[in-house]
């Protein structure tokens, strides 16, 4: 059943909890104290969106959050255990987890992603399958709950394009997860509307980079635990601080900034990446001229036009456009999920 019905989150007047919001100075403190941090939404070249570059290998990946101090290590790539398959299985410095798509048109109506932890291969092979057949994703939650894995609702108010939004449901759905998205690639009201749903139903919250261009680690979530079921466990239980030392626009534009160096890295060989998105259709397209055969054969006339893409990156006026072109539906989401 797909619920159509207005949604009264808090009172108005209530604030979300951005006590839970900490500057990299006051994570300083809490490390080396029993206190973990990590980066629960990372993508590598397993993913079909991500470029084949070689800085996005899963091995690269992991020496890189190794080297930025994460307790745990996970990556979670769309709907492929490959990364794993690559490092291997059971590894003491790597948490299994992937990101799964789920079509539910019964109970939800449009698609989405949850991010698992800590399952084994063959657990991975039983929830794949039962998410492209059964297309519940309330018999998803259950088979997470009676196996123990944690799972996460990610980016709640995030639509694939093409999908039909059903708002009303998301409510009701975020009340049978133990842990909600904050996602730095969705933009800050979208975030502040996921946080005032976490604390309304008591959830946890993790922050994310959803990277797919190598800045793991860049914000992170921190909460104590010798193993990454407790240190899951703490962030359910409300137990934890996410570090956030730029605003989202800034974020966003460091993720576009870094998938332009990724992209003229490889040179023509960006054309055979077709999944490859900056999620902004202008600069998706400006990138994949730029590593045309036309421009290869000028490189006077290419290397200026890199010059020219990197100063409209590093300006922030693409980010701004894109969150200005998302108005609408946050004007929308915001009307009926009412806070």
């Amino acid at each position: 059943m797909i619920y159509r019905t207005r949604v009264m989150i808090l009172a108005h007047g209530a604030k979300p909890g951005k006590e839970k919001i900490i500057s990299s100075d006051k994570a300083a403190e809490l490390l080396g104290n029993g206190w973990q941090k990590a980066d629960l939404h990372v993508h590598t070249s397993c993913s079909f969106d991500v470029l084949s570059a070689e800085a996005m290998r899963p091995e690269n990946l992991l020496r890189k959050g190794r080297f930025r101090g994460l307790g745990f290590v996970t990556f979670t790539d769309h709907d492929t255990v490959k990364a794993y398959d690559i490092l291997g299985w059971g590894r003491e410095d790597l948490t299994p987890g992937v990101e799964l798509t789920v079509s539910d048109p019964v109970n939800v109506g449009h698609t989405v992603h949850i991010n698992v932890f800590g399952f084994e291969r063959e657990q991975y092979m039983e929830f794949a399958l039962m998410a492209k057949q059964e297309s519940d994703i309330y018999s998803l939650i259950d088979y997470f709950r009676s196996n123990d894995l944690p799972y996460i609702y990610n980016h709640p108010f995030w639509f694939p394009r093409g999908d039909i939004p059903n708002i009303p449901a998301i409510p009701g759905l975020v009340r049978h997860f133990p842990v909600i998205e904050y996602n730095m690639q969705d933009l800050q009201q979208k975030n502040l509307l996921v946080m005032a749903l976490a604390e309304r139903f008591n959830k946890g919250m993790a922050v994310t980079t959803d990277s797919h261009t190598g800045s793991i680690g860049k914000v992170y979530t921190l909460a104590k635990g010798d193993t990454f079921h407790e240190y899951f466990s703490n962030i359910s239980k409300g137990r934890y601080f996410m570090m956030i030392d730029q605003p989202v626009w800034k974020h966003m534009t460091g993720e576009l900034n870094s998938g332009i160096e990724l992209a003229f890295s490889m040179g023509k060989g960006i054309r055979e990446e077709a999944g490859f998105t900056t999620g902004m259709g202008p600069f998706d397209r400006l990138i994949t001229f730029l590593g045309s055969d036309l421009l290869e054969r000028r490189p006077l006339i290419n290397n200026g036009a890199k010059s020219v893409l990197r100063h409209i990156s590093g300006s922030g006026l693409p980010a701004f456009m894109y969150m200005l072109s998302k108005q609408p539906q946050v004007s929308r989401i915001t009307r009926i999920v009412d806070v």
